[in-house]
């Protein structure tokens, strides 16, 4: 490890962190991973086992469910498989399938509840709290990266 005046490199800091997750990170992830299953088995259940044939947009809806607990499933599976540290890149990419979902279930909310005010209020704050997330995490990225470029 070379360290000069200014302290070790960044590369050099990041050398020296663990192969592991934090026992924060790896309970997210396995809480993701976990839900996805879940969620992904039970809205399968259901829409098998509903009689007769559903309407063409609760076909689609319960198809979303299911891909949108596939995605959180895929990502819970991806982050402990790596096996690394949570980085700032990994939380834009969390925050980016959050809002995706969020937009999702908020149409699919429009189209399908009778009370199309009480769907627009639960799709805003959706929408509303994964976008801020998303905000936070390409500003803490960018805040990172400029930093590492200041430092090298």
């Amino acid at each position: 490890m070379t360290q000069d005046s200014n302290g070790p490199s960044p590369d050099d800091a990041l050398a020296r962190l663990s192969g592991s997750l934090s026992r924060t990170r790896r309970i997210g992830a396995v809480v993701a991973l976990v839900a996805g299953l879940a969620g992904l088995v039970f809205v399968g259940l259901l829409w098998a086992t509903e009689p007769g044939g559903l309407p063409g947009r609760t076909q689609v809806a319960f198809g979303g469910l299911m891909a949108l607990c596939l995605v959180w499933s895929g990502y819970g599976g991806w982050a402990l498989t790596r096996r690394v540290p949570m980085f700032a890149l990994d939380r834009v990419v969390a925050a980016w399938i959050a809002l995706a979902a969020s937009v999702v279930t908020t149409a699919g909310l429009e189209a399908v509840v009778p009370r199309q005010g009480v769907a627009s209020v639960v799709g805003a704050v959706l929408i509303g709290v994964s976008a801020v997330l998303a905000v936070r995490a390409h500003l803490r990225r960018a805040a990172l990266l400029r930093r590492k470029r200041e430092l090298s």
